[in-house]
């Protein structure tokens, strides 16, 4: 498919009376300052930081309990010091709710093994104020990491701004991520207290997960306390326990106070553990949710997401604008696809935010799913195509506002989306965000317009991580986005920006994986899979729209026979998640190399997309340049309607 160029066909145009009913126009009002359109007003955020930022501080009334001496102390990247000297806390924010009575209700939880659960503004401010209590108890204060094995039900919702409370740190796993998954992040940050789920249900099937709690609390000799939440079988429960009788107060840390560590998919290595601290996501998310999402008291968020995703972050923060938050915990396909569109009706949703690959998958079910109640309707995960564009206005509403975004873990936002001042083209985004200073890169480090580059960020954004844990030269930070490009956040996107602001990502320019809005990590495959030993080799691509291909190269005298098949897809999903499935797996001779032993991901999905072996990979940096040809096979075999067995 070609990208689209700006100048597409405009699906959705901002109402005339756009500046006096949206919150941005409102924050406009009150800026004071005379811009033309939002490609001035993005102009500003960029070229002014410290004036922009500490309007937002300001229009939403941050609660400092110590000033800050500056707003940009340093502007260097990596090392950018934001609002030195002011202490605040996140949790604070969120459970200031502004705009909503007590007896509002502010979060809507949806599950596949519960009856819904509502609580109003009054009773999720008593839960933390119980959990703050009980964890405090346990002797947990700032500095001591809090982890959660379970899914995105209020509980850890409650758990996640009871820790931000007490300037504690939060990590949390989705409890479909296998043994491995999970030690690999926790061990590099040694937590002291672990609340686990028993098990979850993804749609009519229970999963004990009893057994893997076990395995992963005997990897973590840092635990001193671990709570259980009876998911599926409530009179295992102990995290009611986890209580006390004390008033609901706020632990004031710096800006950069680590608030919870996000990890990368794990594509090379261990899964790096990037530090967020409590200024950082409160400003971006502020920003972020009212003045790009248009969110505030009377709508209801809702975003599709695990506890393993960063969307998972960004949904948590929406009570801090006033917007109550939607949480849903199953299968989105049982019964059917219908089943998160029914909960736009069920919950009063205003936002529905889900992955493009879902969206894809709706469409190509003919769904039809009419809701014009909807005002924003937000994809990311992966590029949504024209397509998906069209099959959004046709079928949901004409009158909502599509935001295609992408962002990432690294920032917990998105630095590229919509915004309500700025049109709806297909197949595009419609802007990069306020205070985001995002640009395409050539190979020689020179921005582009209009031309395909490297994404990259060329000054410092407040939720850029505080660093990565147990990295105190910041050596691994470093390499991690800006060692590409000097001074310059290299984020791993090939992306268009047209000369009006909006623009065109066309993927990956690393090899993440990218399955339903997840990133998967290339490394935790191999060493599943290689540790078969049936198996001498292996590599992993994704193809878009979603489909997953494994390639094994068979040890000795083995055959990829079926229940070689079924086995791996069996280890896969036990010490990984069923995301890790593949949809197909193939044999082959050899997994083309470099020369320092790199395996060539990239190379081979171009390969696998129709470029020729030639213009996929330089061949002379190859250790067997032959094994790429078995990739062109399987293209041109597939270009002609054959298929390999899966």
């Amino acid at each position: 498919m070609t990208p689209p160029v700006s100048g597409s066909r405009a699906l959705w145009e901002p109402p005339g009376d756009i500046r006096e009913t949206s919150r941005i126009g409102h924050y406009l009002s009150w800026l004071g300052k005379d811009f033309a359109g939002y490609a001035d007003l993005w102009q500003w955020s960029v070229d002014d930081l410290p004036g922009f930022w500490q309007s937002i501080w300001d229009y939403f009334e941050v609660i400092a309990h110590d000033r800050p001496t500056a707003v940009l102390a340093d502007t260097s990247m990596p090392g950018a010091k934001w609002f030195p000297g002011a202490t605040l806390n996140y949790a604070e924010h969120v459970l200031r709710m502004p705009g909503l009575a007590d007896d509002d209700p502010v979060v809507l939880a949806y599950s596949q093994t519960r009856e819904p659960v509502t609580l109003t503004k009054a009773q999720l401010r008593e839960k933390v104020r119980l959990v703050r209590a009980g964890l405090r108890a346990k002797g947990i204060g700032p500095g001591d990491r809090v982890a959660a094995y379970a899914p995105n039900i209020p509980e850890t919702y409650v758990l996640m701004l009871a820790t931000a409370s007490l300037g504690a740190t939060f990590s949390s796993c989705a409890p479909e991520f296998g043994v491995r998954s999970v030690i690999d992040r926790w061990q590099q940050i040694e937590p002291t207290l672990l609340v686990a789920v028993d098990g979850y249900r993804y749609g009519d099937k229970a999963i004990d997960r009893r057994d893997e709690v076990t395995a992963i609390t005997a990897a973590l000799p840092s635990l001193q306390h671990v709570v259980t939440i009876g998911y599926l079988e409530p009179s295992r429960d102990t995290f009611a326990e986890l209580t006390g009788d004390e008033p609901l107060t706020y632990t004031p840390v710096p800006f950069d106070h680590p608030l919870y560590v996000l990890y990368s998919s794990g594509t090379t290595g261990l899964p790096k553990p990037i530090v967020h601290g409590h200024g950082g996501i409160l400003l971006e998310h502020l920003k972020m949710l009212a003045l790009h999402h248009d969110l505030g008291p009377g709508d209801r968020f809702f975003w599709f997401t695990t506890t393993g995703w960063m969307m998972w972050n960004f949904l948590a923060s929406g009570p801090a604008v006033g917007a109550g938050i939607v949480l849903f915990d199953g299968n989105p396909a049982h019964p059917g696809l219908e089943t998160l569109w029914n909960l736009v009706d069920q919950a009063g949703i205003t936002y529905f935010g889900t992955s493009a690959p879902f969206l894809m998958a709706c469409r190509k079910a003919g769904l039809t799913p009419h809701k014009p109640q909807l005002k924003g309707v937000g994809s990311t995960g992966s590029p949504l195509p024209s397509e998906g564009f069209h099959w959004v206005y046709e079928t949901i509403g004409d009158r909502l506002q599509l935001q295609s975004l992408s962002g990432g873990t690294d920032v917990c936002t998105g630095f590229v989306g919509g915004v309500p001042l700025r049109p709806i083209r297909e197949g595009e985004i419609a802007c990069r965000a306020l205070g985001a200073k995002v640009e395409a890169y050539d190979p020689e480090g020179r921005p582009v317009v209009d031309q395909l580059g490297e994404l990259v960020i060329t000054a410092p954004m407040p939720s850029m991580p505080v660093g990565f844990w147990n990295d105190p030269d910041g050596k691994r930070y470093r390499e991690a986005y800006f060692d590409v490009f000097p001074g310059a956040w290299r984020h791993g996107d090939w992306i268009t920006v047209h000369a009006d602001g909006s623009c065109v990502i066309t993927g990956r320019s690393d090899a993440t994986l990218n399955r339903g809005g997840v990133r998967l990590g290339t490394s935790e495959f191999y060493a599943v899979v290689e540790a078969l030993p049936e198996i001498a080799d292996s590599l992993v691509v994704h193809l878009e729209p979603d489909t997953l291909l494994l390639f094994v190269v068979p040890a000795g005298d083995q055959e990829l026979d079926d229940a070689l098949r079924s086995r791996i897809r069996r280890e896969l999903r036990e010490a990984l998640s069923p995301r890790h499935l593949p949809d197909e797996i193939h044999a082959v001779r050899a997994v083309p190399r470099t020369l320092s032993a790199k395996k060539l991901e990239v190379p081979v999905k171009r390969i696998l997309t129709g470029t020729p072996v030639e213009e996929a990979a330089a061949l002379g940096a190859l250790a067997n340049p032959e094994s790429l040809q078995a990739f062109a096979t399987l293209d041109r075999q597939q270009a002609n309607g054959h298929r390999n067995p899966p």
